[in-house]
């Protein structure tokens, strides 16, 4: 393994992705991890799992770019939520002012495939996080919790279909369905607003299931779905009785302490195909 390739870049959002990423790649042997964080997003303690993390605000893109670079980073992986709508709301840089006004539609793929484009242009190619998350994407047929009703059977393959469409058409990745009918549709808001609103909307018995999927030629470099334990709570308090999200495409994170969430908010998991 050369030096360069010795040598990780992390792009660190919040939640518990970037630890698990950062494990995964010390266990398959990467020698050196450097880090940039956001303040209000990552979580502090992500600090200890790296050799070097540079603390940014949101929109600092040059300064990123530049902290990599003396760093000798050459490749480098973004993980962890950090939503399109905040990426450039804290005072952007420069350089990021100059990606957003290159933009014609500004969308998730859209910005983050222009950070891309940024990082290229100083040497630093972003890079799939999959090699090192591999085993946290359940296969086809796996569940948690509660069996199905045949009616949520019916609400889980409506909603795949309806999200696959929704995504193909840049809009979101999750759906809201309750007896064959669309609550919800993610939009610029991310998937835990979508969630609580879908929820609302499903009445004081709630009821309502929801789906999350990939998008039609899923770029991984920047956009992995992810299901983990703060999803299962927010479905929890917004009245959801099963979340459904694609197979061998989504991350499943949190899994030791996913029964008990499961347990507590009544809630049914389960990983299916799009057909």
């Amino acid at each position: 393994m050369s030096e360069a390739q010795d040598i990780l870049g992390i792009i660190a959002g919040n939640r518990s992705l970037p630890f698990e990423l950062a494990r995964g790649a010390r266990a398959a042997g990467v020698r050196r991890l450097v880090a940039v964080a956001f303040e209000g997003e990552t979580d502090p303690a992500f600090a200890s799992l790296v050799d070097r993390i540079e603390w940014l605000r949101v929109g600092q893109l040059d300064r990123m770019i530049r902290f990599f670079a003396d760093e000798g980073v050459r490749r480098c992986v973004m993980v962890g939520q950090l939503a399109p709508k905040n990426l450039f709301d804290l005072r952007p840089d420069l350089r990021a002012m100059k990606l957003l006004f290159r933009l014609k539609e500004k969308h998730a793929h859209s910005i983050f495939g222009g950070i891309a484009q940024e990082l290229a242009a100083d040497g630093i190619t972003l890079i799939e996080a999959t090699p090192w998350l591999q085993a946290l994407m359940p296969a086809p047929g796996f569940a948690m919790g509660k069996a199905l009703t045949e009616d949520q059977e019916a609400d889980v393959a409506y909603g795949f279909r309806i999200a696959k469409e929704v995504s193909r058409l840049e809009i979101g990745q999750t759906v809201i369905v309750k007896n064959g009918a669309v609550l919800a549709v993610e939009g610029f808001e991310g998937t835990d607003r979508c969630l609580t609103r879908g929820g609302e909307l499903a009445g004081k018995k709630g009821g309502a299931v929801a789906v999350k999927v990939s998008k039609q030629q899923h770029d991984m470099r920047f956009d992995i779905p992810c299901v983990g334990r703060t999803t299962l709570e927010v479905c929890g308090s917004a009245g959801i009785q099963v979340l459904a999200f694609e197979a061998g495409k989504t991350l499943l994170l949190d899994q030791s302490e996913l029964p008990d969430v499961l347990r507590r908010s009544k809630l049914s998991l389960v990983a299916g195909r799009c057909s």
